[in-house]
């Protein structure tokens, strides 16, 4: 079971469990995200590695609230300003997002059967979330253990897999090079245009457009045109 957003991560992470020869089941989560240009990725990735089943499951999260991605809150922007700042986890954190996602893959995971549980969080380059250290997924796993019948009646052990957790974006995005991944197919922008281009000014495409600086690698995504898109980012 792997939990597929349409990004670089989450395609990595997949495309990691099928070179492990296990067979892929993907789920995808529209939580409301405020554009359908990652679902619509997702669903590219899936075929391209030729997953058993794709499910998306809808879960409106602007119910709640409490994000840049998920209500009007305005995505933060900056082309010559840091954005991402130790200590502080930005507006762009979804409350208790990873939480929720793996708890839907889990009961799906349980339904089927599956006990090995993929999920492309990482440590190092990231936004600061909390639902990315690692200290979460070990607890999420006790968890899982705790709280299924599956688990409770033995018939199998749950396990969270994060491959990526402690590799640099630049090292994440040379390891999908080496095994043949097209990362066109793949966004990561939290406020792209209607065209589907991403801004390369929120804190996402900074980190993705300075993972392919540092792999000396270039960017097959089409950004919107701004002078900063060009130049290794400020982070």
């Amino acid at each position: 079971m792997v939990l597929l957003s349409g990004g670089l991560d989450s395609y990595t992470t997949a495309a990691i469990a099928g070179q492990l020869g296990f067979s892929l089941y993907a789920m995808t989560v529209d939580y409301g995200q405020r554009h359908r240009r990652e679902i619509e990725a997702a669903k590219g990735i899936a075929t391209s590695l030729g997953v058993c089943q794709h499910k998306i499951v809808e879960l409106d999260l602007r119910r709640l609230g409490g994000s840049a991605l998920t209500s009007e809150i305005a995505v933060p922007k900056s082309s010559d300003e840091v954005i991402i700042t130790a200590g502080r986890i930005p507006v762009t954190y979804v409350p208790a997002r990873n939480t929720i996602l793996l708890a839907v893959a889990l009961a799906w995971a349980e339904v089927l059967e599956i006990f090995d549980i993929f999920i492309g969080v990482n440590a190092v380059d990231y936004s600061g979330y909390p639902d990315c250290r690692g200290e979460f997924i070990t607890a999420f796993e006790k968890l899982a253990n705790l709280a299924t019948k599956a688990a409770v009646e033995k018939k199998g052990k749950f396990r969270i897999h994060t491959p990526l957790l402690h590799l640099s974006k630049a090292q994440i995005i040379r390891e999908g090079v080496k095994i043949g991944l097209d990362y066109s197919l793949t966004h990561s922008c939290y406020d792209p245009d209607e065209r589907g281009r991403a801004c390369g000014r929120c804190d996402s495409c900074r980190l993705r457009l300075q993972g392919f600086a540092q792999a000396n690698l270039k960017d097959p995504l089409k950004y919107m045109p701004h002078r900063e898109i060009n130049r290794k980012p400020k982070i």
